[in-house]
């Protein structure tokens, strides 16, 4: 699976954005799909994951009520909707696919995620 993060840009504080993370190769479908953020001179972090069926989502609770994370198994894409936008959410975003089919279950160590698309910036200003 190759995937495109895209979508970055710089908000003021209270802004949104909204990321797309387009898949191409193999059945996206079979996928879970989740978001990471590395800020600089931090670890990266996760930040949201959907299931590949779209039933579960889980949140970190730094993003928890501000993103939503929703899939388009059809266009191949997820999505990651951030409303509420903090300066702390300064950071680059990536955004990684598991296999997990059929088990429709959600992933959080990053250590899980067999592919990771190249990032996009997300820039909030006070």
């Amino acid at each position: 699976v190759q995937l495109q993060a895209s979508g970055g840009g710089l908000v003021q504080a209270g802004g949104s954005l909204r990321l797309s993370c387009a898949a191409s190769g193999r059945t996206f479908s079979d996928y879970a799909v989740g978001w990471f953020r590395q800020a600089p001179g931090k670890e990266r972090e996760f930040v949201a994951v959907i299931s590949w069926s779209g039933s579960s989502t889980y949140y970190a609770d730094s993003v928890k009520e501000r993103f939503t994370i929703s899939r388009d198994n059809a266009r191949s894409a997820v999505y990651l909707q951030m409303n509420s936008l903090k300066p702390e959410d300064t950071a680059v975003y990536y955004c990684a696919a598991d296999y997990t089919f059929p088990r429709s279950i959600v992933v959080l160590s990053e250590g899980e995620y067999d592919y990771w698309g190249q990032g996009t910036q997300v820039t909030v200003s006070s």
